[in-house]
């Protein structure tokens, strides 16, 4: 949350970051859904494309995030430490993801 909360400011990035995450989350379940993906393999297949594809973002962030030009965190984009927290976060998201997605009944009309 604070990861992306503190991109809008200091006073507001607890809320902010919460929102922002809760619409992220949205729209790759929406995604997900819509693009007919069923069930945990597919959750976790997914969600791990999501965090491979967004990491080098990372290289972004550790030149303007306020809290990495400030020096109070260390660099992002070389933490294992943090990819492995948010890989391992998003995997269970994707699993979870993937189970509550309900599976079409066959013929059923979209």
């Amino acid at each position: 949350m604070r990861l992306l909360g503190r991109m809008v400011g200091e006073r507001w990035w607890a809320p902010a970051g919460t929102a922002i995450h809760i619409a992220n989350g949205a729209a790759f379940g929406a995604l997900f859904a819509a693009a007919g993906a069923r069930g945990p393999r597919l959750g976790l297949a997914w969600a791990a494309a999501e965090s491979v594809v967004t990491w080098p973002g990372m290289a972004l962030l550790d030149r303007v995030h306020p809290d990495r030009r400030s020096g109070r965190w260390p660099r992002l984009l070389t933490s294992r430490r943090l990819m492995a927290q948010e890989l391992a976060v998003h995997l269970l998201f994707g699993a979870v993801l993937g189970l509550l997605v309900p599976r079409e009944e066959p013929g059923a009309e979209g």
